[in-house]
Parts: structure tokens; C-alpha cells; sequence
């Protein structure tokens, strides 16, 4: 019986793990390859998940930006076409596809490899821009636009827990995906709608995860402290969550197990994590040694997940992560003991939305503006100062900036002190500056 039910259940995961399914979901959102021909010459019914053509796992992984081929460099939509195709031919070929739809490229290349990908067609544009928010939505410009839009506007008190579980998912995650080791799905038969992520590994999704905690936690930690209707908060955190989840199946970067692995595990984090909220919160700030475990945690943190696989992106990200969430961190500490940005009183809560007024509106979109700049200022400075540092200190060579990052001794110390400068700023300096010119 027991033999029966586990293989059921292995059975289960390879369908659920099968690339088929994410071509067909792609299809019926109107997604197609550029070239009809070679799937069907490469056999694309019969492909396995994980074969060498998908760019995934560990073949993409170990390459560098340096190692491609002359013919890879070369290469234009047709370039992974059968050698034998003649030119002709394949003009035909995309001539009668681009005529019934629109022909696009990913937006941004692979930031491992630098490969830019293949062309497809779109045959359905209103989802191709539902779904590229939707992904989006798990990016780190969406990060490093909303944290701080929700710190300077909205309310720092949930913000600060809002990180703290944001690090915890996303450390988790990218550990996850190093000790589990699966590559994205197969290339024939799905087509790469984005190519930036697709040498990282694949199970579980970090959008899949981000995309469910973070909704759900700022709707656990708002819902009783500002006065907003349950469904429309229970209703616009269950779409951002669809959205995020089916988002990166269509872009081609998971299948429905990493999604469906992706969002259990967040579910999970959530249950053993927040609870423990006000404590980690109360801790950072009020604790006095605080700063000190702070950083030795995070940078421990750091060095463990460095050793779990050779370089690739998702490395310099979780250092990131890590960097930005010890700036917050360490940002809390020095707010209360300055009495910048206070919690309001239990009394005074739950805390009523302000009417919306066009200066109102006028003076968030001020502050947002003015602190970005800040941020990317300090982040440009920070960057700057921190690679030839950091190359100088372990002798290793700073002329080929993209090469030096991937040794660990580089990419930890440098991406943990600029996005922890930055964290520590959006959190500090930039609500200290709006304290002193009068825009808090």
C-alpha cells in the first residue's frame, strides 16, 4: 500500500514537472516559437525535461559570459534552426508566422551568459503585459520601488516586518534551489519569453514564493491596524498572488510543480515566521547589541549560501537580499534610539486612510522621487567604491568587472556593502533628510 501511494506520488511530480504543460499553457495564451519546422525536426513532443537544448541547470550554469561560441555571438532568430535549413526557407518561415502576430524578443538577455534569446511571436498582447507586471511583480525593480514607496508613504512599522519575512523567503528559496538542483524547463518544447533568469536553477520558483508571501503578509499585517474592507484586501492580495504564480509559466521559466512547491513552501515560512514578527522587530530595534548579531548573522548567512554551488546569479541576489535586509535592520535600531519614524500609539489604531488629495498625491510622488535618487546615488557611489576595494583586498584582477564578480571572495562583500548602504539609507537617511526639509 505504501509502495503504491509513493509511486503515485513520484508519478504525480513528473507530470506536474512535464515541459509539456508549460508549452501548452503558453500556447493557449498566445505564445509561439519562430520556428515550426525545427520543433518538429527536434522532436519537441518527445523532449525531456532538463536536456542540454533548454539552457538550464547545470550546462548554462557553468557557462561564462566569455565562453560563448563564434556562432552563438553571431546568431540571430534562427540561429538554433537545423544547419541544413536554407536561407530562403527560413525567411519564408518567419514571414508566415510574423504575419499573425507580433514578433518579439525578451526584454533583457541572461545576465550569466549574456545570451539575448530567440525570437517569438505574441499573438495575444494584453496578456504578454499582464504577465510581464506579473513577473515584474517578483524583480528587483519592483523591490527597490515598493519597500521604500510603503516606508516613506504608508507606514515603516509594517514595512519593517514586511522585509524581514521578504529576506527570509527569498534566502530560503535560492538555498533551496542550490541543494535541489533542477534545471528550468526544456527549450524545445517552451518557448523562453525571458532569458534573464534562465541559468539559475528552477525548483522552487523565488517569484512563486515572493509573490505569495509578500501579499499575504502585508494583508495579515495591515488588516488589523488601518481600517480597509476585508475583501478587497483578501481580493487584491489572492490576485497578486495568481498573477505572480502563472506569470513566470508563461514567460517559460518554471514548471507548475516549481510554482505549486514554490507557493506551499511560502505558505510554510509564513505559518513558523510570523509569530515570531514583533520579536525580531523588538529585538532589532531596542536590543543593544543588535548592530553586531545583525551583521554576523546576515554575513554568516551569506557565507554558508556561497558554498552551496559553483558562481552563478543567484549568488550575487541572495547577497543582495541579505545586504539589504542587515541595512533595515540596522536602520530600525537607529531610528528608535533617534526617534525617527515612531510607531503610533496602540490607542490611536486602527489607523484610518487619509482622504486622497491631489497634494497629498503631489508629496508622496516628492518624496518618492527625491529618495530614488538618493538610493541610485547611493548605489552608483557605493558600487564605485566597493569592486576595486574588494578586488584590491583579495588580489584579484578589476579590469574585467563581470569575470572578478564571479569569484565568491568579490561578489559577497561587494553586493552585501552597497545594497546594505542602501537599505540603511532608504530606511534612515533619506526620512532623516524629509524630517529636516519639512516633507514628513
Amino acid at each position: 500500500m505504501a509502495g503504491g501511494l509513493k509511486a503515485g506520488f513520484v508519478r504525480l511530480m513528473h507530470h506536474l514537472q512535464d515541459p509539456q504543460h508549460v508549452a501548452r499553457f503558453q500556447r493557449l495564451c498566445g505564445v509561439r516559437g519562430t520556428e515550426p519546422r525545427d520543433r518538429l525536426r527536434y522532436g519537441a513532443p518527445n523532449a525531456r525535461h532538463g536536456d542540454v537544448q533548454s539552457g538550464g541547470g547545470d550546462t548554462a550554469r557553468r557557462r561564462t559570459a566569455g565562453a560563448e561560441s563564434d556562432g552563438e555571438k553571431g546568431s540571430n532568430v534562427f540561429a538554433n534552426g537545423a544547419a541544413g535549413d536554407n536561407v530562403n526557407g527560413q525567411a519564408r518561415d518567419k514571414e508566415a508566422v510574423e504575419a499573425q502576430g507580433s514578433a518579439v524578443k525578451p526584454f533583457r538577455r541572461n545576465s550569466l551568459t549574456g545570451d539575448v534569446g530567440q525570437e517569438f511571436i505574441i499573438d495575444n498582447k494584453f496578456l504578454f503585459y499582464l504577465f510581464t507586471l506579473g513577473t515584474e511583480l517578483g524583480n528587483e525593480l519592483f523591490y527597490i520601488s515598493f519597500f521604500p514607496f510603503f516606508m516613506w508613504n504608508v507606514d515603516a512599522y509594517v514595512s519593517r516586518r514586511l522585509v524581514v519575512v521578504w529576506v527570509l523567503v527569498m534566502y530560503l528559496g535560492q538555498c533551496t534551489k542550490d541543494v535541489i538542483r533542477w534545471p528550468r524547463p526544456a527549450s524545445p518544447p517552451v518557448v523562453k519569453v525571458e532569458m534573464f533568469y534562465n541559468s539559475e536553477y528552477s525548483m522552487p520558483s523565488t517569484h512563486a514564493m515572493s509573490g505569495t508571501a509578500i501579499p499575504l503578509c502585508l494583508f495579515l499585517l495591515t488588516y488589523s491596524r488601518w481600517e480597509y474592507p476585508l475583501l478587497l484586501g483578501l481580493s487584491l492580495a489572492i490576485s497578486w498572488c495568481v498573477l505572480v504564480c502563472l506569470s513566470r509559466i508563461y514567460m517559460g521559466m518554471h514548471s507548475i510543480l516549481d510554482i505549486i512547491a514554490g507557493f506551499l513552501y511560502s505558505l510554510l515560512i509564513l505559518v513558523v515566521f510570523s509569530p515570531a514578527l514583533d520579536i525580531i522587530d523588538t529585538f532589532n530595534c531596542t536590543h543593544p547589541y543588535a548592530p553586531l548579531i545583525i551583521i554576523s548573522l546576515h554575513v554568516g548567512l551569506g557565507l554558508f549560501s556561497f558554498t552551496l554551488d559553483t558562481w552563478s546569479t543567484s549568488r550575487g541576489d541572495t547577497a543582495q537580499i541579505l545586504g539589504s535586509g542587515a541595512g533595515i535592520a540596522l536602520a530600525s535600531h537607529i531610528n528608535y534610539h533617534l526617534g525617527l519614524l515612531p510607531d503610533p500609539p496602540v490607542s490611536v489604531l486602527p489607523l484610518q486612510p487619509p482622504s486622497f488629495t491631489l497634494s497629498l498625491i503631489g508629496l508622496c510622488l516628492l518624496r518618492f522621487l527625491l529618495g530614488v535618487l538618493i538610493l541610485l546615488a547611493t548605489r552608483v557611489v557605493m558600487k564605485a567604491l566597493a569592486i576595486p576595494l574588494v578586488c584590491w583586498l583579495f588580489g584579484i584582477p578589476s579590469n574585467d568587472v563581470r569575470k572578478a564578480r564571479q569569484h565568491m571572495e568579490v561578489e559577497l562583500p561587494y553586493r552585501y556593502i552597497v545594497y546594505g548602504t542602501v537599505g540603511l539609507n532608504a530606511l534612515f537617511l533619506v526620512p532623516f533628510l524629509f524630517a529636516h526639509v519639512g516633507l514628513l
